[in-house]
C-alpha cells in the first residue's frame, strides 16, 4: 500500500466534509455562523456607506461601538458571541494598555472572506423582505398556518 503525504491526507480528509452527515464538523461550523448575532457583527466589522449600504472596508471596533450598532443585543450575547467568533479565528482581539485599557475587534482574513458570503446574505434579506411578508400574509390568511 503506497504511503500518503500529509497534504494528501488532509485533501482526502477535506473531502469528507458533507454537511448533511450528522456527525460532520462542518455541520458544528454552519451552526454558529447561521447565528444572527454572528452575521451581524460580521457586517458591523466592515465600515459602509452611508444608510449602512455599500461593499464597506473592514475596520475595527471597540466593544462599546459594536454595542450601539447592534440594536437589541445583550451584554452577555455580544461577548459570547465576540468570543467564539475569536476561537474560531474570524475575529482578532486587540487590548491596548491605556488608562482605561482599550479593546478593539477586527476581522481576520478568514473572518472576511466569511464576510463577503453573509453580506450577500443580509443585502437577500433587506432586498427581499416585503415579499416575504406578502407571502407570510397570504399563507396565513388561507388558514394554513
Amino acid at each position: 500500500m503506497p504511503t500518503k503525504t500529509a497534504a494528501q491526507e488532509r485533501a482526502q480528509a477535506k473531502m469528507r466534509y458533507d454537511a448533511f452527515l450528522d456527525g460532520c464538523p462542518s455541520r458544528q461550523l454552519l451552526a454558529r455562523i447561521s447565528d444572527k448575532w454572528v452575521a451581524l457583527v460580521l457586517a458591523a466589522l466592515c465600515s459602509e456607506g452611508p444608510g449602512g449600504h455599500g461593499a464597506g472596508e473592514p475596520r475595527s471596533m471597540r466593544y462599546s461601538e459594536l454595542a450601539r450598532q447592534l440594536a437589541g443585543v445583550s451584554q452577555k450575547m455580544l461577548t459570547q458571541t465576540l468570543r467564539s467568533l475569536e476561537r474560531d479565528g474570524l475575529v482578532t482581539r486587540t487590548v491596548t494598555p491605556t488608562v482605561p485599557v482599550t479593546v478593539t475587534y477586527e476581522l481576520t482574513d478568514l473572518g472576511l472572506s466569511l464576510q463577503h458570503v453573509m453580506r450577500g446574505l443580509k443585502a437577500w434579506a433587506e432586498a427581499h423582505m416585503d415579499e416575504v411578508f406578502v407571502h407570510r400574509g397570504s399563507y396565513d390568511s388561507d388558514g394554513t398556518a
